[in-house]
């Protein structure tokens, strides 16, 4: 097995260095063209066949037990090579090319979230104790890509534009316009429309974690009487708003599911209303999630190609109005998470343990790496059921931006 694992390193490392010691203290060597560099101990024999038959699952699980140990460098310097390389040659190597064919056909069972998966889906994440997420994310936390306009905003700031941002192509030019937050997480941005833009913001959840939460803010900033927050299902939700917004949830949803998605959306926005859809998507086509992503992560989640994005939003009969592609934007939002995660370890271990902390090591480096050097990014997508429901040009964007920029400043 180690002849097959060298194998495969030989032909994957073609960008960078990456040396690995083995379990009996000899080493070798892996070089590409110029690039990051990286090492490797494999402190366990009986784990070389699993890193060479399915490396997307064994690297991950082998790191959170400690069987392989970063050497004078961290997770994210192994994976930086690693997916660097992966990025270049996954279509040239069999093996890697035969296993992400696989995942890919077995996306729609996998991602068959009816509405009591999806709650379990949910609860697996975002129920975990509260306290692990003011630990890393921003004062309001938003657990979603930040937006960096000047590129050096702190996580705090980043956040904040992007909620503006988001707010800008909602058109919320009149107060008390009703708004539906799918996937209101723990309320902040249901909050900030109620507050600073006078909206009656009804926000949706399946977390029992963050429901209580998003509560107890609402009824401590004195917003009880514009946000209402509940617990349940976007597919039964049958009211109609003037405004809906879509945050981080999409992933969530799975593939076989879009279809009611955008019928959701159809059935809840009213004739001349306005739709905001900020997700994660791929540059490169359909793809499948990480098995290792997967099981410890995100359970049910996939983050599309436009392409798998736009046959059932076509066939819904909803209009895209506007389309923005945001590139590294969530690369530098989960640098400041990773950076805030590592300040505060010792505290999220007393939470939990050290294998959870690897863990989530792993899964914060990854994602980085997804949006740095592989092909991973966020788009947003305006929507609407009329053409003329919004202005026909971007100049109601930027002047309600600045406006509330200015406002906060």
């Amino acid at each position: 097995m180690r002849a097959m694992l060298d194998k495969l390193l030989k032909r994957l490392v073609v960008q960078g260095e990456f040396d690995v010691i083995w379990p009996d203290g000899t080493a070798s060597h892996y070089a590409g063209a110029p690039g990051p560099s990286a090492t490797i101990a494999i402190r366990d024999p009986a784990i070389i066949r699993r890193l060479a038959l399915e490396p997307g699952m064994a690297f991950g699980e082998c790191y959170m037990d400690e069987t392989l140990t970063p050497v004078d460098c961290s997770i994210y310097d192994v994976l930086h090579v690693l997916l660097a390389s992966v990025e270049l040659v996954e279509k040239r190597i069999p093996m890697l090319r035969l296993q992400a064919a696989v995942h890919r056909m077995a996306r729609p069972l996998v991602q068959m979230n009816t509405a009591r998966k999806a709650r379990r889906n949910v609860a697996h994440h975002y129920d975990l104790n509260g306290r692990l997420y003011s630990l890393f994310l921003d004062r309001d936390r938003q657990y979603s890509c930040g937006y960096f306009p000047r590129g050096d905003e702190t996580l705090d700031e980043a956040q904040a534009a992007k909620k503006r941002h988001i707010a800008a192509k909602l058109l919320l030019d009149r107060p008390d316009l009703t708004v539906l937050d799918i996937g209101c997480g723990w309320g902040g941005m249901a909050l900030t429309l109620a507050r600073d833009y006078g909206a009656r913001v009804t926000g949706i959840t399946l977390s029992a974690e963050q429901l209580t939460e998003a509560r107890a803010r609402a009824q401590a900033e004195g917003l009880a009487d514009r946000v209402r927050f509940e617990l349940l299902d976007y597919r039964a939700m049958d009211q109609q708003f003037d405004r809906i917004v879509s945050v981080g949830m999409f992933e969530h949803v799975g593939l076989p599911n879009y279809p009611a998605f955008f019928e959701t959306i159809k059935r809840c926005l009213k004739p001349d209303g306005v739709t905001l859809l900020h997700a994660i998507g791929r540059f490169d086509g359909p793809a499948a999630t990480s098995t290792w992503l997967a099981k410890y992560i995100f359970p049910g989640g996939y983050s599309p190609a436009l392409s798998e994005v736009f046959a059932p939003l076509e066939r819904s009969g909803l209009r895209s109005t506007d389309i923005e592609i945001l590139r590294l934007h969530y690369a530098k939002t989960l640098a400041h998470w990773r950076k805030r995660f590592a300040a505060n370890r010792d505290t999220i271990a007393s939470l939990y343990d050290e294998r959870f902390c690897r863990m989530f090591e792993f899964y914060l480096a990854g994602s980085e790496l997804a949006f740095r050097v592989q092909d991973h990014m966020v788009f947003q997508i305006q929507l609407a059921r009329k053409q003329d429901a919004a202005p026909l040009t971007r100049d109601y964007m930027i002047d309600a931006e600045r406006a509330s920029r200015r406002q906060t400043a």
